[in-house]
């Protein structure tokens, strides 16, 4: 029996289904969401523990009788907090909002990095001619180049060596030359925009073709300075250094505002305020620089796959002389 349409879109909905869209990974919703906390968890845990022992602390000298909780008379007292309060959250949700924003663009580019290799592969495997089995072969090993660019561009961003997967995407001789190189993804751009000014220049293609498939290579390398320029400037660190003061300086200020009402109580509850409040600003952290390994970056990895399915499958289907819809 077919199952009802709105069952089908909830379960597409579900935690479960989303983290296996976005990472590729098919795991149960416990390890879903420990693999997604485990890396903000661990830079906050200290400070948590810190502000317990002193919400702890301040528990102790109330109860020991010094005067060192916020009298309900002291309006001065009340309302400069509640003003403090409002400053530092306002400036928190800027602060998340603008890491969100960078976040969301590079998701944007490596979208449309997606598309343009799509559109660039299958403009080469169509428009370019072919006369002899060795033009079938330089053109295979062209597109594989487009997928090479991504993966070369992945690394180049997050600052690491090239791999086995780039190394599998292109010749022997071409992958020892682009260890030489400063800049791995540009260098690949130039193969593949010189390989198509060699066809031109064979009258594999007409200068319009060429044109066409050239504004491809600019858009790849438009994309590629885009995510440089999300890497190389980051959120002024003024708003991170005077964040982190507001909200040290929130923990302090909190326990003594509250300890005269909740006593004991103070410290699990400044536990809770301060675990709440450090993983927002630490997901902030976090997600400013999407490019990195962290389990909340972007799924770089995934997107890279999907572009050299899309390739090989391309290849796959014309070798079959299927001509691919």
């Amino acid at each position: 029996m077919k199952r009802p349409r709105y069952f089908q879109n909830n379960s597409k909905n579900s935690l479960i289904e989303k983290y296996h869209l976005y990472k590729g990974e098919k795991l149960n919703w416990l390890q879903v969401t420990m693999r997604l906390e485990r890396s903000i968890i661990s830079n906050i845990i200290i400070w948590v523990f810190f502000c317990t022992a002193y919400g702890l602390l301040i528990s102790l000298l109330y109860y020991l009788g010094l005067p060192i909780a916020f009298t309900n008379s002291s309006s001065i007292i009340t309302n400069a907090v509640l003003s403090f309060n409002i400053g530092f959250t306002l400036l928190l949700v800027f602060r998340t909002n603008t890491a969100h924003d960078r976040f969301w663009e590079g998701r944007q580019l490596w979208g449309a990095l997606v598309n343009t290799s799509r559109n660039l592969t299958r403009g080469i495997w169509i428009i370019v001619k072919e006369q002899t089995p060795q033009d079938r072969v330089e053109k295979e090993a062209i597109l594989r180049l487009v997928t090479a660019f991504a993966v070369a561009m992945k690394l180049h961003l997050r600052s690491a060596p090239l791999d086995t997967q780039l190394a599998s995407l292109m010749s022997e001789k071409q992958y020892l030359q682009l260890k030489d190189t400063n800049h791995p993804p540009l260098q690949i751009a130039y193969w593949i925009g010189d390989y198509l000014q060699d066809q031109h220049d064979r009258k594999y293609l007409n200068v319009y073709q060429l044109t066409t498939l050239h504004n491809c290579v600019d858009d790849l390398v438009d994309i590629l300075g885009g995510c440089e320029r999300i890497l190389k400037t980051p959120l002024p660190l003024i708003y991170t250094i005077k964040l982190r003061q507001l909200l040290l300086i929130f923990c302090l200020i909190l326990p003594l505002e509250i300890v005269s009402f909740l006593n004991w109580w103070t410290g699990l509850i400044m536990a809770f305020v301060s675990f709440t409040l450090l993983t927002i600003e630490q997901i902030g952290s976090e997600i400013e620089e999407p490019f990195g390994f962290d389990p909340n970056d972007l799924p770089l990895n995934a997107i890279c796959n999907t572009i050299s399915n899309n390739v090989e499958e391309l290849i796959r289907l014309a070798c079959n002389n299927v001509r691919p819809s």
